[in-house]
Formats: structure tokens, sequence, C-alpha cells
């Protein structure tokens, strides 16, 4: 059975837990620590969700958080419903083909 994978980046919420609000809060902790990334690309960092993260900048990012990879992105994930292939047939749900019985009732 097919599954769908799914996470959540939480940059912001563990700023704020720290005290830092804003991208220039965050860029000296990078810059002391040897991640050089320019102010529009950590504005990414933190108001997006990153499809690409380098491990050097994650392991920064948890060094000045104090947390782990995983406080910072929490993951789901749920089944998916089977999909039928081309071909397959569906199985026939005789109760809805066959009409309905009709009842006759004397009149008066």
């Amino acid at each position: 059975m097919p599954r769908q994978i799914s996470y959540r980046w939480r940059l912001r919420e563990l700023m704020a837990g720290r005290g830092m609000f804003t991208v220039a809060e965050l860029m000296p902790h990078l810059t002391e620590r040897g991640i050089t990334l320019s102010s529009s690309q950590v504005h990414r960092l933190v108001s997006g969700t990153p499809e690409r993260l380098s491990l050097p900048v994650l392991a920064t990012l948890c060094d000045i958080l104090d947390c782990t990879p995983a406080d910072l992105i929490t993951t789901s994930a749920q089944n998916l419903p089977a999909r039928r292939t081309a071909g397959e047939e569906a199985p026939i749900n005789l109760a809805a083909r066959r009409p309905t019985r009709v009842r006759l009732t004397p009149e008066g």
C-alpha cells in the first residue's frame, strides 16, 4: 500500500522559543559558526519550508537553537488507498444492478 510522507519545518517556532524574532537576529549566529548566507537566503529558510538543506546548515541551526533535527523537522506518514490499475475490473455489486421487485396491492 502506498504511503504519503509529509513534513513540517519548525525553524520560526524554535527561533521564537529562544527569543529570536527576525532574520537579523539569526544571521550573526550563523556567521560566527562559519555559515555565510545572504539575508534573502536566511529569510527564505525562516519564512518558508526548504526543499533542500545542506547538512552543515542543518547542524549549525541545531547548534544555535540547542535542538535536534527531529525538533526542526517533524514528519508524518499515512497510508493512501490503493489505486486501480488499467485493465483491472472492479468487483460487481449485484444488489445495485438488480431491479426492485414490484408489489401489487389490491385497489380499494
